[in-house]
């Protein structure tokens, strides 16, 4: 597995905040050491699972997976059903309506910034780490003020409300911090739902991680959405951005992002958020929605607010009082989490999601045609 956590305290893998929803424990919770032991635990159980890094390479050439032998086994895992599913449900599996917007092919859809028609209806269901999407909408692979990575995972898909707002994000933000724009990495599968590799969360359609790299001024090629790698943007010794690397850019493009009412969390490493913590502006109450996370040190990841027209969305609990600066985030830096100690037992690997741990409805989803 790639690098293994690097060293655990140095983590760049992908292990997203879906369960548990506070990784850093209160200081309640038992002595230090053990709270590190739970955390790490916790990473090293999903790493296990069979990790797609944000920056493992894609290919030009995806082959399809293999039918299931038993497709109908209760047992079956969800993420083999989700992941076997190229394009969206329609939205008549949850609402048991017709369709109004026929699903859109993942190459040269209109944006929907640009769509005269009424942008189309999609439907969250569940939690961001166990869940599913109706209507789901493909992010175009190319846009004015932004392009999508890793073609080859057939992950640029979410709720409408996400689609619009990376469109929007592309074309405010990015231009407001001077880049051409964005470089988009994983947002969701059509259907949503568990993934066979990498994302905890990503499931409904309202999660998608952004690179720390400007896009060029240039289409880039299939070859290089498929195998360049995106900035590291913290020093090597996991204490705070590294100076060669991190701009005024980069905090105005987290901003811009944080600022957008869709937003409910912002997830980035702990030494970003230091990074950030160091703005003088008065104006700060944005600050509160930039969460420190395990990773998240190449790529920021955005999770938006549950849709109004999903009313089985279920919301993350909200976010503690306060910038979340200082003292908040003394604890990332400390040794023990810097240079942690192996768990002496290892942690058995949690089952896979079925259909049945997911919502019912989510049922109709991976299974409607």
């Amino acid at each position: 597995m790639r690098a293994m956590i690097k060293a655990l305290g140095a983590f760049s893998g992908k292990v997203d905040p879906g369960f548990p929803q506070k990784m850093r424990p209160t200081k309640d919770a038992g002595t230090r050491q053990n709270r590190i032991v739970v955390a790490l635990s916790f990473v090293l159980v999903i790493a296990g699972a069979g990790v797609a890094n944000a920056q493992d390479k894609g290919t030009i050439n995806p082959k399809p997976l293999p039918p299931l032998a038993n497709p109908d086994d209760p047992k079956t895992p969800a993420k083999e059903l989700f992941g076997r599913r190229p394009t969206p449900a329609p939205i008549s599996a949850v609402t048991h309506a017709p369709a109004p917007v026929a699903a859109a092919a993942t190459m040269g859809r209109p944006s929907l910034a640009a769509a005269k028609s009424t942008p189309p209806e999609s439907r969250t269901v569940g939690f961001y780490a166990k869940g599913c999407l109706a209507g789901g909408v493909a992010l175009p692979i190319n846009g004015s003020t932004w392009q999508v990575m890793r073609l080859s995972r057939n992950r640029n898909w979410g709720h409408a409300n996400l689609v619009a707002f990376l469109e929007r994000l592309s074309e405010k933000g990015a231009k407001q911090a001077g880049w051409n724009g964005l470089l988009v990495g994983d947002m969701s599968q059509p259907r949503g739902g568990p993934m066979i590799t990498g994302h905890a969360s990503h499931q409904v359609g309202l999660d998608a991680d952004i690179w720390l790299t400007p896009m060029p001024a240039r289409e880039l090629t299939r070859v290089e959405r498929e195998e360049m790698s995106a900035t590291m943007a913290v020093a090597a010794d996991r204490k705070d951005v590294d100076p060669n690397v991190w701009t005024p850019a980069h905090h105005g493009i987290i901003k811009a992002a944080a600022e957008d009412p869709l937003v409910e969390r912002i997830f980035v490493n702990a030494a970003i958020k230091k990074a950030l913590c160091r703005d003088p502006n008065s104006n700060r109450a944005w600050m509160n929605k930039v969460r420190p996370y395990w990773g998240h040190d190449y790529h920021f990841h955005v999770r938006l607010k549950c849709p109004a027209d999903s009313p089985e969305c279920k919301p993350q609990e909200p976010v503690p009082a306060g910038e979340g600066c200082g003292k908040d985030l003394d604890w990332w830096f400390t040794d023990a989490v810097l240079h942690p100690k192996p768990s002496p037992t290892p942690s058995k690997p949690r089952p896979p999601l079925t259909l049945a741990d997911l919502p019912a409805a989510c049922r109709a989803v991976a299974l409607a045609p």
